[in-house]
C-alpha cells in the first residue's frame, strides 16, 4: 500500500529482498506524476494497483531519477508519458539493445559490464524475463523541468553524483517534498564501492539549496533534515579525514589522532569508500 507523507505526496516503501525502491505519487488537482517507474512489470503493477485505491488525480507523468534496472524496468507498465535527464534516455536506449535472458546477463558480469548484486536481484525479482520490455523517456531535458500538476508543481533537476552521473531529484516546493533517489549512494559499478569527496562536495551544496521538510532516498524511509543532515555532516567529515590518503590504514591512524577513539565499523566503511574514491581518481 502507499503511505501519505504529506496532503499531495504518497510513496510506496522500498523493499529489500528484491531490490525494489521507492515509488512516490505527486498529486496535483488535475494531474498526478510518479517518481521512478520500478523494478519490474511486477512492482509497477503492484503499484498501480495501490494507487487506484486513493482519490487522486488522474495519472499522467513519470519522472525517472536515474538509469539502474530497478527504476527503469517498470516504465513500460507504467505506461506514462516519462521524462528523464538526457543522458537517462541515453542509457535507456541502449539498454533496450541488450538481452536479459541469464545467459546474457551472467556474461555481461564477467565481463564487468554488469555487477554481481544487480545480477543477483534482477533474477530474485524476475526469474525469467520473457516479459520484460524496456521503454525509453519521451520526453528529455538537460538541466532542469518543471511540470504544472494543477495547484502544484513538480521540478525534475539534474544532480550528478558518483552513484549515477545521470541522477537527477524530484522536488515539490510547496510540499516541501525532496525526492533524491540514489543520488547519495556510492559509486557500485566501478570496482570497489567508492566516493569521491571532491564530488560528495558539489553535490551536496547542490541539495542543500531546497527548502525541505521531508527527504526521501530509493532505498531507505523518509527523513527529516536533522536526520540526514545528521548523517551527511558525518559523511563528509569522514571524507575530510580521509583527504587524499591511500591507505586505510593511515586514515584510521588520522582518524584516532583527530577523534581520539578508533573508528567503529560504519566509520570504518565509509573511510574505506573515500579511500578507495582516492585510487580511482589517481589511477585517471
Amino acid at each position: 500500500m502507499l503511505k501519505k507523507l504529506t496532503e499531495h505526496v504518497y510513496y510506496q516503501p522500498h523493499y529489500q529482498p528484491t531490490d525494489r525502491p521507492v515509488l512516490g505519487l505527486i498529486s496535483g488537482e488535475k494531474y498526478s506524476l510518479v517518481m521512478d517507474g520500478g523494478n519490474s512489470p511486477a512492482h509497477a503493477a503492484e503499484f498501480l494497483k495501490n494507487v487506484e485505491e486513493l482519490n487522486v488525480a488522474p495519472l499522467k507523468f513519470l519522472a525517472t531519477t536515474h538509469w539502474h534496472w530497478d527504476h527503469v524496468f517498470g516504465i513500460h507498465t507504467m505506461d506514462l508519458l516519462t521524462l528523464s535527464h538526457e543522458k537517462t534516455k541515453k542509457i535507456i536506449d541502449y539498454m533496450k539493445t541488450l538481452k536479459w535472458d541469464d545467459e546474457s546477463l551472467d556474461k555481461r558480469v564477467e565481463t564487468g559490464e554488469e555487477i554481481e548484486f544487480c545480477q543477483e536481484m534482477i533474477k530474485r525479482e524476475m526469474p525469467t524475463r520473457d516479459h520484460l520490455v524496456l521503454k525509453s523517456p519521451e520526453l528529455s531535458f538537460a538541466d532542469r523541468i518543471e511540470i504544472d500538476l494543477g495547484n502544484l508543481t513538480c521540478i525534475v533537476e539534474h544532480i550528478g553524483g558518483v552513484h549515477a552521473p545521470d541522477s537527477s531529484v524530484v522536488y515539490i516546493p510547496e510540499e516541501k517534498v525532496l525526492f533524491l533517489g540514489d543520488c547519495l549512494s556510492p559509486d557500485f559499478y566501478s570496482g570497489d564501492w567508492s566516493y569521491d569527496r571532491n564530488e560528495l562536495q558539489l553535490l551536496l551544496s547542490k541539495i542543500r539549496k531546497y527548502e525541505v521538510d521531508y527527504y526521501i532516498s530509493s532505498h531507505d524511509d523518509p527523513e527529516t533534515p536533522d536526520k540526514l543532515w545528521g548523517y551527511l555532516d558525518k559523511l563528509q567529515d569522514i571524507g575530510e579525514i580521509a583527504g587524499t590518503e591511500l591507505s586505510l590504514s593511515a586514515a584510521k591512524s588520522r582518524f584516532e589522532e583527530i577523534k581520539h577513539r578508533e573508528p567503529d565499523a560504519e566509520e570504518t566503511e565509509l573511510l574505506e569508500y573515500f579511500i578507495n574514491g582516492n585510487k580511482k581518481a589517481k589511477a585517471i
